[in-house]
């Protein structure tokens, strides 16, 4: 389930560091918590699609490892990424 051009454009926007950033941990973390709702809501109406179900879990951990190193490397910036993506409630 790959993100549209526009709406990848509009996370880059708005969880980027600098101006050309595109790779930043919050950037990447912001990318795949977009692919993981939108697979969570593919799953709610495919719910024998297991191949799919291994490619997210396949994403949440990738996420996890990059929040883990945030959290490792900035807790402020951590912080802040997650009470804007609105995890860990």
């Amino acid at each position: 389930m790959a993100l549209e051009t526009a709406r990848k454009q509009e996370v880059i926007d708005k969880y980027r560091t600098h101006p050309k950033d595109t790779g930043s941990p919050e950037v990447q973390v912001a990318l795949l918590t977009e692919r993981i709702n939108g697979l969570t809501d593919h799953f709610k109406t495919h719910l024998k699609d297991h191949h799919s179900r291994r490619g997210l879990l396949m994403l949440v951990s990738q996420r996890k490892s990059l929040l883990e190193y945030l959290k490792k490397k900035d807790s402020n910036r951590y912080k802040n990424l997650i009470k804007g993506l609105g995890l860990r409630r």
